[in-house]
């Protein structure tokens, strides 16, 4: 009998330090989709672009999302559209509770245009992506370092500073690994 394989959906990949030189490095991944025929998708959350929403997609956005900042989502087709979304209640959620996945320009302009004083939306050009088995080698390997998802940490205002303060909450042992230099000749 197969034993089913876990889902990593709706979980944080982060870079354990053995990344360096890679697109991956110091990266903080929420996985949106995982499963045995597919692969996984993910999001990488801490890589903002000097661009706004507006300045990359040429369409009528609503002025809400025209001033959002755009995040490097990865590095498969960087000319692809996803965005994350959530709200206090949304019932057909589809990466956890209360957020979903969207890649339609279409529907993201649908939500500029919907108001929510409690919805927050988030725009990637860009995604990571592995094939079918592939993740799963890569966790043998550990390569990455799993951290369970939140809201609060999707949508932290400092995104940039994420891998080093998931980093410190874990643990000692994975604090070492957050107060690493950039550049391991700078030690």
């Amino acid at each position: 009998m197969a034993v089913a394989k876990k889902s990593m959906k709706g979980q944080f990949l982060l870079d354990n330090g053995k990344l360096q030189g890679s697109f991956f490095h110091r990266t903080v991944i929420l996985i949106c989709q995982h499963d045995d025929e597919e692969g996984a998708f993910g999001l990488v959350l801490n890589r903002s672009t000097t661009n706004k929403v507006g300045e990359a997609l040429v369409a009528n956005l609503p002025e809400k999302l025209k001033e959002e900042p755009l995040y490097l989502g990865g590095p498969v087709q960087p000319q692809a559209l996803s965005y994350l979304v959530s709200d206090t209640y949304l019932p057909q959620a589809n990466v956890m509770p209360n957020l979903s996945l969207g890649h339609s320009l279409e529907s993201l302009m649908e939500l500029g245009d919907s108001f929510s004083a409690t919805q927050k939306v988030r725009v990637f050009a860009g995604y990571a992506g592995w094939s079918p088995g592939q993740l799963e080698e890569e966790m043998k390997r550990e390569t990455w370092l799993v951290h369970p998802a939140s809201l609060d940490l999707v949508y932290h205002p400092n995104a940039d500073e994420l891998w080093q303060l998931i980093l410190k909450a874990k643990g000692w042992n994975d604090k070492l690994i957050s107060d690493m230099p950039e550049d391991l000749s700078w030690n």
